[in-house]
């Protein structure tokens, strides 16, 4: 199936696409200076963010929150003047959590110190180090044979400093305590989709959730560093969530527009994971991942003991397309129709859940939907099926026991189509609906 966008959705494309490139230039870590002005420009858009903090060295099951890392500069600089690998220039160009240093070093000393990307040649890759002191440069490998014979002084003006991990957490209230959960991460610098994507379309979900009337279910959505950030709040909020959230999704990777990709729960059977692929059914380059193949915060809300009803979907997988985890991951991948697609599959969840996902046929038998002109009453041959087959194999369904998400995918049909019917369906008054 062709996706069609609809004008809200590339509208709401477009904002996203503005709102990631404006936050683009910030050098975001686990803890900083400007993993916080990052989670301000969230604050400002929506006050029902708040912010939790823990300190360095709270234990979190079993991790402990590390020090703030402060980067002011860093570079490489020959013999000779000229500098290489500037952080000013590219803030890709040092290694995440680098800790200071001013040395003089031989080229074959430096070359131990310097990461390059394993198949592209012109590529920065990003390197981290959070919890082992240590310090390197990242380069492409065209950079790094460029780079002339002689000596060459490093220098990293960074510290660390007992600080703050800040997430934030926003509840928006339904009828119902039910919760309907959404999570990404902000922690890495200038990427687009790995970094941003999930995050703007986690902020327009939230605007579209605050817009409808009358809301059955709560909506509870968090941003915070990814894997310590979802380990801290599990272990602030771990019993709420178990006890209220029936649904949830995982942000991350969602603004190309070469893929769909669902990665399963731990046993990829729970409500999230019908909600997803029933989502996905027939648009364009749609795969499906296992547990085995997690990579990403799911590990933290699927893990024994905590089993959230929750799964992870992207648009291409993260470590699946060329330009992860480099500079390569910018604006040329990222796009208006990208953002916009995933924001219609996640629009499409939310309003099958507060139509309400069990339907059930409000007579006995077949209604007659031809009196209603629900169904041609003239009888004759179609040389393909007639559009309101479906529309009879959905009532078929329809026993107050099977969701709407089952249904979709026993009939392989898009849930967005079947949605469209039970809203007809449900003006007719042939079916009544269970939550």
């Amino acid at each position: 199936m062709t996706q069609n966008y609809s004008n809200e959705d590339l509208s709401a494309g477009k904002e996203m696409l503005l709102f990631a490139k404006d936050l683009f230039p910030l050098n975001r870590s686990l803890m900083g200076p400007d993993i916080r002005e990052s989670f301000k420009k969230f604050r400002d858009k929506h006050e029902d963010f708040k912010q939790i903090e823990f300190n360095t060295g709270d234990k979190v099951f079993d991790w402990t929150v590390p020090k703030e890392w402060i980067i002011k500069e860093a570079f490489i600089e020959h013999e000779s003047g000229k500098r290489f690998a500037l952080f000013s220039e590219n803030n890709l160009h040092l290694m995440g959590y680098s800790a200071p240093v001013d040395e003089i070093l031989t080229k074959d000393q430096l070359l131990k110190k310097i990461h390059t990307h394993p198949w592209d040649k012109s590529a920065i890759p990003y390197v981290t180090s959070y919890y082992k002191e240590d310090w390197a440069f990242c380069m492409s490998s065209n950079q790094v044979e460029a780079l002339p014979s002689g000596n060459f002084r490093v220098f990293i003006d960074s510290q660390f400093l007992d600080g703050k991990l800040c997430l934030q957490e926003a509840l928006i209230r339904g009828l119902s305590d039910k919760e309907i959960f959404f999570s990404s991460y902000l922690c890495h610098p200038s990427m687009a989709n790995n970094e941003l994507s999930g995050p703007v379309l986690l902020n327009k979900i939230m605007d579209y959730v605050k817009s409808m009337p009358d809301k059955y279910y709560s909506y509870r959505f968090i941003l915070l560093p990814e894997t310590i950030g979802s380990i801290a709040y599990l272990s602030l909020r771990k019993d709420i969530l178990k006890k209220n959230v029936v649904c949830g999704f995982n942000l991350s990777c969602v603004g190309d527009e070469r893929a769909y990709s669902h990665i399963e729960s731990r046993l990829g059977n729970n409500l999230s994971d019908l909600a997803l692929s029933s989502a996905l059914i027939d648009l364009e380059n749609v795969i499906h991942y296992s547990y085995l193949e997690r990579g990403s915060d799911e590990r933290q809300y699927c893990a024994p003991g905590i089993d959230l009803p929750l799964s992870t979907f992207c648009r291409s997988k993260f470590g699946e397309y060329d330009e992860y985890h480099s500079n390569k991951d910018n604006f040329d991948l990222v796009t208006e129709k990208g953002l916009a697609g995933s924001f219609s599959v996640m629009k499409s969840i939310i309003r099958s859940f507060e139509f309400g996902i069990y339907p059930k046929l409000n007579l006995f038998c077949e209604p007659q939907l031809g009196k209603r002109g629900l169904y041609p009453n003239t009888s004759k041959l179609y040389k393909d099926k007639h559009p309101a087959k479906l529309r009879m194999d959905i009532i078929s369904y329809c026993d107050g026991k099977m969701s709407i998400f089952d249904i979709a995918k026993l009939l392989k049909i898009n849930l967005s189509l079947v949605l469209d019917e039970l809203l007809i369906l449900a003006r007719e008054n042939l079916i009544i609906i269970n939550r």
